[in-house]
């Protein structure tokens, strides 16, 4: 399945059919992450919502520093 991820071609692997999920494959899930799937916020909570093919998701996490 085909997706864009922050506006490149990212191609999902097996198994990978929900944004929590793709979390966890990027080693995301234990930070502080904002999502977007297709120009729409998924609350936290919702993060079994379904991703499709060519849809487009957005994701931004924090980074600390100083």
């Amino acid at each position: 399945m085909n997706i864009t991820l922050n506006g490149n071609s990212f191609v999902l692997p097996n198994g990978v059919t929900n944004v929590q999920q793709l979390l966890e494959h990027l080693e995301l899930s234990e930070r502080i992450v904002i999502v977007e799937v297709n120009k729409e916020i998924v609350p936290k909570e919702n993060y079994d919502h379904s991703i499709r093919d060519r849809d487009e998701v957005e994701m931004i996490h924090f980074v600390g520093g100083g």
